[in-house]
């Protein structure tokens, strides 16, 4: 049986995520990094603090990084050894870091920066995303094509897109991708319109930095969001990281490509279950989530 490691990204964190995680001498040392990396408590947030401090870009980012790496790598150590990894957005940093394309630390630096840069482009370019729901890939593109303003963010699985812009340009292809078909659409609480052109500046930005961090070929194959096929090559990597703040996230490709494998068992390492819930909606791919588990179970039930 195939075995892929999936990271969840941004939405997925809650309070009291890190009592779930393995806790390790490790994690609570890249956790004070992070905190002066970032300027904030962040110890104190994941623990005690509202829905909206942790929605923060500046708060989830680095502490979804740093729970996906921690729960990766107990995996690795109890003995997965996966086929290939990947990461939803965010998720893909710590993808990285497990597959040591990347150190931790580096991952974690440049998590923050990528966090403290998106926020900047979400207040100078405001804008919105909102879920689109029962309408296939190729409507969702086709309505947007006529509306300014409005673009697809993630193609998370067939039947569930995340649109992505403007607050006038949402608005607007929410009215249109009803009239169009589409089951239901769902505003999202985020703080900018990631995934879009308006992220433009921010990743030119990013991407000097990407540019100035040493990256390693990938001792495991990693899929990636803007080129959801298999790559180990560092350059190759760097290039497709570099496409992703203000490009789309292939998921439902990434999905495809992992069922090819079949039969699969993808592994979702890190908070909550999104992942799982649209790996479940795949032919081929068993799933499970980590959080609220038990690994020893999950790592025996892939070996038989």
């Amino acid at each position: 049986m195939s075995t892929v490691l999936a990271f969840p990204g941004q939405g997925s964190q809650h309070q009291g995520m890190f009592a779930e995680a393995p806790e390790t001498d490790a994690l609570a040392r890249l956790l004070d990094a992070a905190e002066a990396l970032t300027g904030l408590e962040l110890r104190r947030i994941v623990a005690e603090g509202t829905p909206q401090e942790l929605a923060d870009t500046r708060v989830a980012q680095p502490l979804i990084y740093l729970v996906d790496w921690a729960w990766g790598t107990a995996l690795l150590e109890l003995g997965i050894e996966p086929e290939i990894v990947a990461g939803h957005s965010l998720g893909e940093y710590a993808a990285l870091a497990v597959a040591d394309v990347v150190s931790v630390e580096a991952g974690l630096e440049l998590v923050c920066t990528r966090a403290h840069l998106m926020a900047e482009a979400s207040e100078a370019n405001p804008g919105t995303m909102a879920a689109v729901l029962g309408l296939e890939i190729g409507a969702v593109d086709d309505v947007l094509a006529g509306i300014d303003g409005a673009w697809v963010a993630n193609d998370n699985v067939e039947g569930q897109v995340v649109i992505s812009g403007t607050v006038e340009g949402v608005e607007s292809a929410m009215g249109a991708l009803q009239s169009a078909g589409a089951r239901r659409t769902v505003s999202l609480d985020v703080s900018g319109a990631f995934h879009s052109p308006l992220m433009e500046g921010a990743a030119a930005q990013f991407k000097r930095v990407l540019d100035a961090t040493e990256f390693r070929e990938s001792r495991i194959p990693i899929v990636q969001n803007t080129r959801p096929m298999p790559a180990t090559d560092p350059d190759s990597i760097r290039a497709a990281l570099a496409e992703q703040m203000a490009g789309r996230v292939r998921w439902r490709e990434t999905l495809e490509y992992v069922a090819t494998l079949a039969p699969t068992y993808l592994i979702e390492a890190g908070p909550g279950s999104v992942l799982r819930g649209l790996a479940r909606r795949v032919e081929g791919i068993g799933s499970v989530s980590v959080e609220g588990a038990d690994l020893e179970a999950i790592v025996e039930g892939v070996a038989t």
